[in-house]
């Protein structure tokens, strides 16, 4: 097949080539696809580094040149983010100290035009509607990245927000204003993440050490949470969190 040169000398055939660039001529610019690829910085913050090292590779062989930080921690992350500015915030959910929760409000506070995907094994029930409550763009579950997390980053990194239709539907019956909310919805972030550890069954004692709280504060909390919920003890939020797919059937606790 023949090049465009080629074909271009045999169309003039008066007038001489160079194959050489000519460096009066202004190149095209990119088109924005090849910009995003070239120009990306993405901000991951979990605790697990072999999830880290997963995305990031995801990340560099879809976008070329993609500069790629790292924080395994609220803290670190949050010290990137006053540091620098990025394109995109992966953002886990469960992660040791401040949640991701915790500091997803923070950030969008401090940062308000970046762009935050949530990252988290806990299913679309438990914390996709808290999570774009608090201002996330996206929510994705760990078990379908991949591609999915390349068409995710995109989407927000162009202004737009991820939702898959099946979270789309549970957000449109959430903000139906004749629709009944669920007790839960009731409750800050803080009061929720307790009430599931609760529901989990682990004790004021275990709840405090991992959220680095006081005893006496978590047992505040779940005061504040029995008396949001209209219930008199744990054994009743245990039955409410089983049936309604707020905790892990194996009985796991995490802070989140």
């Amino acid at each position: 097949m023949r090049n465009a040169e080629d074909q271009g000398m045999q169309e003039n055939p008066g007038k001489t080539f160079s194959r050489k660039a000519d460096p009066g001529l202004v190149p095209a610019p990119a088109a924005p696809a090849v910009s995003l690829a070239t120009s990306l910085k993405v901000l991951i913050i979990d605790d697990h580094p072999l999830v880290r090292r997963g995305l990031m590779e995801t990340i560099q062989e879809e976008f070329e040149n993609a500069e790629v930080g790292q924080a395994s921690d609220s803290q670190g992350g949050m010290e990137l983010v006053w540091k620098e500015n990025w394109d995109v915030i992966l953002l886990d959910i469960a992660m040791p100290g401040r949640s991701g929760l915790d500091i997803l409000k923070e950030i969008k506070q401090e940062r308000p035009k970046t762009p935050i995907l949530i990252l988290s094994t806990y299913s679309e029930d438990q914390f996709a509607i808290r999570a774009l409550k608090s201002g996330a763009d996206g929510y994705l579950t760990k078990d379908v990245l991949g591609q999915e997390l390349v068409a995710a980053i995109k989407r927000v990194r162009a202004g737009g927000k991820y939702i898959r239709t099946s979270l789309a539907e549970k957000l449109a019956s959430y903000l139906d204003v004749d629709a009944s909310k669920p007790l839960h919805h009731t409750l800050s972030d803080r009061e929720y993440q307790v009430m599931r550890m609760i529901a989990c069954g682990q004790t004021p004692k275990e709840i405090a050490s991992e959220l680095c709280l006081s005893i006496k504060t978590v047992s505040t909390f779940r005061s504040r949470v029995l008396k949001k919920m209209m219930m008199k003890n744990n054994a009743e939020l245990m039955r409410y969190a089983m049936e309604n797919g707020l905790v892990d059937t194996q009985g796991a606790a995490h802070s989140v």
